[in-house]
């Protein structure tokens, strides 16, 4: 692979760089996979294109990958960004009070720093700080909040919204992480140029509204739907919202336009199926059943050979793409110097 062997030096010399910041070993590590002799490797991590930098932390593999500059000095930097505390100490509770509440804000309150409970917290600081603020108090500045103990409350976005207050046990990670993975992480995320390849490299089919940007209404009404019809289908499928104006390109896939905003379809990575009317989504069931008929192949089955007889099709066939590589349509817009992309239609917008 050329772009490999053009990175390869790169990347030692920027290991070498580190080394000399970060001498001990159990700091920052550099690591190398041949992926060719290592196929298994490759395959459990979804390695698809070359070469790819991947970052891990606690031996968990973080889901964004460095896409940045692939010079020395920009691989370094990134490094010891990775490396700053990812917490941000509060001096006096009246901080609190004027958080951004545009954002997802998780708050720890400790009796000390050197303790098993911090320790924890920090660890998932360090996984999940691109998803939200985390923010700690110590002490006699925190005692306020510790009636009970040490103590982690999350403060989700909107200024009246509720505090939501962490029950498990503060030393147990998989259990911390994963209750603040699915308070920073929204059931609905937003696709966009820059996330659309990371988003496809989780593996998970996209359920997607398109809607214009100040269609918040539509927006709003899409998430309680699949929080209320899907919310079991979570790690099946990917639900996400999209900008009909940005991304004109993946409408055309499913012959539609701006104008016909909102739409909601899969992409399944081999063809883009269409929920036949948005003015359904609110009948009970009717978006679970669509979801469901992907998994059970029907929507696949009845874009080759048309609806069941008895049946009328819940998606609309609108394109083969089977010729195609199995590829998200927003994976072709992601920047990537190792595949053919549409920036170009990125720059005219």
């Amino acid at each position: 692979c050329r772009f490999s062997q053009m990175l390869h030096p790169i990347f030692e010399e920027a290991s070498n760089v580190i080394k000399e910041e970060y001498p001990d070993k159990n700091q920052v590590v550099f690591a190398r996979v041949d992926c060719d002799q290592h196929s298994d490797i490759a395959q459990r991590y979804r390695i698809s294109k070359y070469p790819t930098l991947k970052l891990f932390r606690n031996g968990m593999m973080m889901k964004r990958e460095y896409r940045g500059q692939r010079s020395v000095t920009a691989i370094a930097d990134y490094i010891r960004q990775q490396k700053s505390n990812p917490i941000r100490e509060v001096q006096d509770l009246e901080e609190i009070s004027s958080l951004d509440r545009s954002r997802r804000n998780i708050i720890g309150y400790f009796e000390q720093k050197d303790s098993d409970n911090y320790r924890t917290f920090e660890r998932v600081a360090n996984i999940l700080h691109d998803d939200c603020v985390f923010l700690s108090a110590f002490g006699a500045i925190s005692k306020a909040e510790r009636f009970s103990g040490d103590n982690v409350i999350y403060k989700p976005p909107g200024e009246n919204a509720p505090d939501m207050v962490y029950l498990g046990s503060l030393t147990n990670f998989d259990l911390i992480y994963a209750w603040t993975q699915d308070k920073c992480v929204p059931l609905v995320r937003e696709i966009t140029f820059e996330n659309g390849e990371e988003l496809t490299e989780e593996g998970l089919p996209f359920l997607i509204l398109f809607h214009m940007k100040d269609d918040l209404e539509s927006l709003e009404k899409f998430q309680q739907e699949v929080a209320r019809q899907l919310i079991g289908e979570k790690g099946t499928i990917n639900f996400l919202h999209a900008d009909c104006d940005k991304f004109r390109h993946p409408l055309l896939h499913i012959q539609k336009t701006p104008a016909d905003c909102p739409v909601i379809a899969i992409d399944s990575f081999r063809h883009m199926y269409v929920f036949p009317d948005f003015s359904d989504l609110s009948i009970p069931g009717k978006l679970k059943q669509f979801v469901l008929d992907l998994h059970s192949g029907k929507l696949h089955r009845e874009f080759h050979h048309g609806p069941d007889p008895t049946d009328v099709a819940p998606g609309q066939p609108i394109q083969d793409l089977a010729s195609s590589p199995p590829e998200s349509s927003f994976q072709k817009l992601a920047p990537s110097e190792h595949r053919y992309t549409l920036l170009r239609e990125k720059d005219e917008l």
